[in-house]
């Protein structure tokens, strides 16, 4: 079966890539724009491409079984980019796509970057393709991301609770669901942890399974903006830093999902498992 990883270079490509690596009866091909991030794997094929360079994408999907395509990082031209790629498995005569979502995807999304992901969805939707969306909450991992050198996780996320997701656990289904893709034909899957915790326990599990002290510090909007100003980062890109929490505020995250029960047939992985040990 000849399968192709996208976002190899990425953590969850790169370990889609490891554990396809070591399965039997797979031809993988890692794709990614700095290949040589990508993990060193025996006898695996490496294609450099872009989304937003049709040919590159074009030959480097062309042959896939299954293909995975993992959402382009946060950038203004999103969209096209995914466009670009999606239109290139049509003509590279892909078999199937699974697709990197997240939890909601749609128009009216809190999360603003998850408006992209539905529009992504309605895509894969009309083109023709067999195709399979995994809605991740947000990672667990990322927890220590949001935190930073000072161990302090700040925003306004209130006291609202999310079920963050484990990388690793994301990974494996999708590396389950690409080595036998037809039975998930058509299907959304909405992948989290086993339960649902507020950021200020997320920072309590973050200290117990690290032994180093974790703090949420709740803020405004205002202060979050304030807090943020000092990246100089585009302000399309500081309302979506700031609508992860909003996210989390407004219940819209509170959300228990079964996919990775159903793919892998175990429950999810802990928080604390998570960050005590992070991809």
């Amino acid at each position: 079966m000849r399968i192709v990883v996208t976002g190899a270079t990425g953590k969850i490509g790169g370990q889609v890539a490891r554990l396809l690596a070591a399965a039997p009866g797979v031809g993988l091909r890692m794709v990614g724009r700095s290949l040589h991030r990508a993990p060193r794997l025996e006898g695996v094929e490496t294609a450099r491409a872009e989304f937003s360079d049709a040919e590159a994408c074009r030959t480097a999907f062309d042959g896939a079984d299954a293909l995975l395509l993992v959402s382009a990082g946060e950038a203004e031209d999103r969209l096209a980019q995914h466009r670009t790629a999606i239109d290139a498995a049509v003509a590279a005569g892909v078999g199937h796509v699974l697709y990197t979502s997240f939890l909601g995807a749609g128009a009216d999304a809190e999360f603003t970057l998850a408006r992209d992901h539905g529009a992504t969805e309605e895509m894969l939707r009309g083109s023709g393709l067999a195709w399979t969306f995994l809605r991740d909450s947000f990672y667990a991992d990322v927890l220590l991301d949001f935190a930073g050198p000072d161990r302090v996780i700040r925003g306004p996320g209130g006291t609202g609770r999310c079920a963050f997701v484990a990388r690793r656990d994301v990974a494996e289904v999708a590396t389950r669901i690409l080595r036998d893709p037809a039975p998930w034909a058509g299907r959304t899957l909405d992948l989290t942890g086993p339960v649902s915790v507020s950021l200020a326990e997320a920072t309590l599990l973050m200290t117990r399974a690290r032994g180093e002290e974790y703090e949420y510090v709740d803020e405004t909007p205002a202060e979050a903006r304030a807090s943020r100003a000092p990246y100089g980062a585009p302000e399309w890109q500081v309302d979506a830093w700031i609508s992860t929490y909003t996210a989390i505020a407004s219940g819209a995250l509170d959300v228990v999902g079964d996919g990775v029960r159903e793919v892998l047939g175990r429950e999810p992985t802990a928080i604390a498992e998570a960050v005590a040990d992070p991809l």
